[in-house]
């Protein structure tokens, strides 16, 4: 999944945000008390403002392979000769421990999301995030 800024997403699960809720009062003081902790459930949708992309090598050129297999097979897939089709679909299959192996070692993206009902959520990982 590529995260554009502008691009409407949806929580894939349910977030808990770290941190206390406090009253606010003096922030020289401590806090009057806890109000509460906020949640976020799975469904919750948002426009993403910002991303921010870690720096990586690109993937080998197995896991490239099988990104533009994975691609070409769900844009024109339904087209393809059947014998065709099957041949791609059996590459896949055969790429996919290379692109598992990429998946685990590449670096997770982050984004700035601002959530249909007004709340922002910053430096939210890629991975809790559908793209819609």
């Amino acid at each position: 999944m590529t995260l554009t800024r502008g691009r409407r997403v949806r929580l894939a699960a349910d977030l808990r945000v770290a941190g206390t809720v406090t009253l606010a009062g003096d922030p020289a003081e401590e806090p009057a008390a806890v109000a509460g902790a906020l949640l976020l459930g799975e469904g919750t949708e948002g426009v993403v403002e910002r991303v921010d992309a870690p720096e990586e090598a690109g993937p080998d050129p197995e896991a490239a392979e099988y990104e533009r297999l994975v691609s070409l097979l769900e844009s024109f897939g339904a087209q393809m000769p059947p014998a065709s089709r099957e041949r791609a679909e059996e590459r896949v299959r055969a790429l996919e421990p290379a692109w598992q192996a990429y998946r685990n070692r590449r670096p997770v993206g982050t984004a700035r999301v601002r959530l249909d009902g007004g709340l922002v959520l910053e430096r939210v990982r890629e991975d809790v995030l559908t793209v819609l």
